[in-house]
């Protein structure tokens, strides 16, 4: 099997050469993209420079949807059967790939995520995400009568049959919640696994207070959208 591991990355040049050095050393066996997002900093070179990974530069900032989306383009053309996404900026543990790829690598799932809740991490994200989180928890119990508790993880490991829905269907904007319902509607199985997660190893998050409330309101009506569209 081809593996490969997903990284996009803007503007993380105090935090890219540790990850990918930690991703090196945890799954040798794994290939190594980081999707720079149009950094202005030195991401890009700092990335390259750790002879680690391929590199991929965007023209411009396109955001999180749009830099994974381009990774998982990258995966399909290139003939991987499984692709794990991870953040550039520290908050994923490489040592706990392996774990998140076995229940695909075993015939158990399609897409698995790490989730926060369903670990003793002593990580907490800021009140508004949280709030989030819980709102998108209950939405997934009502419409697709699943538990996921951590729809907003970006650490994640996905088989072939994901990577193909997701390389022509992916949101462009705060995605992961979304995601999660094309998935679990495509038919595809999807399940979590417990994951520590660490606070960034440097920069900072674009995810505002205001941001976080508009991030709410766009998944809902996006995946309120998908509903309708699916009804027709």
């Amino acid at each position: 099997m081809r593996k490969i591991v997903i990284i996009p990355a803007f503007n993380e040049e105090k935090a890219i050469a540790g990850v990918l050095h930690e991703v090196r050393k945890h799954v040798p066996d794994f290939d190594v993209l980081v999707i720079n997002d149009g950094s202005v900093d030195g991401t890009s070179k700092i990335a390259r420079e750790t002879g680690i990974a391929s590199v991929v530069d965007l023209p411009k900032n396109v955001g999180i949807g749009g830099a994974v989306q381009t990774g998982f383009i990258y995966a399909v053309r290139k003939g991987y059967d499984i692709a794990v996404q991870i953040d550039g900026d520290g908050q994923h543990n490489p040592e706990e790939i392996s774990r998140l790829v076995d229940p695909i690598l075993k015939g158990e799932s399609d897409v698995v995520i790490g989730s926060r809740f369903v670990s003793d991490s002593s990580f907490r994200s800021s009140l508004p995400r949280r709030l989030g989180i819980k709102l998108f928890t209950l939405t997934n119990k009502i419409l697709l009568q699943e538990n996921i508790t951590d729809s907003t993880s970006g650490f994640r490991a996905y088989n072939k049959k994901a990577l193909d829905i997701l390389f022509r269907d992916y949101p462009d904007d705060y995605p992961e919640p979304e995601a999660v319902y094309i998935l679990i509607k495509s038919g595809l199985r999807v399940i979590e696994i417990g994951a520590t997660m660490n606070e960034r190893q440097g920069g900072r998050s674009s995810i505002t207070f205001h941001k976080s409330l508009f991030y709410m309101v766009k998944v809902f009506l996006a995946i309120f959208v998908r509903m309708m569209k699916k009804k027709k």
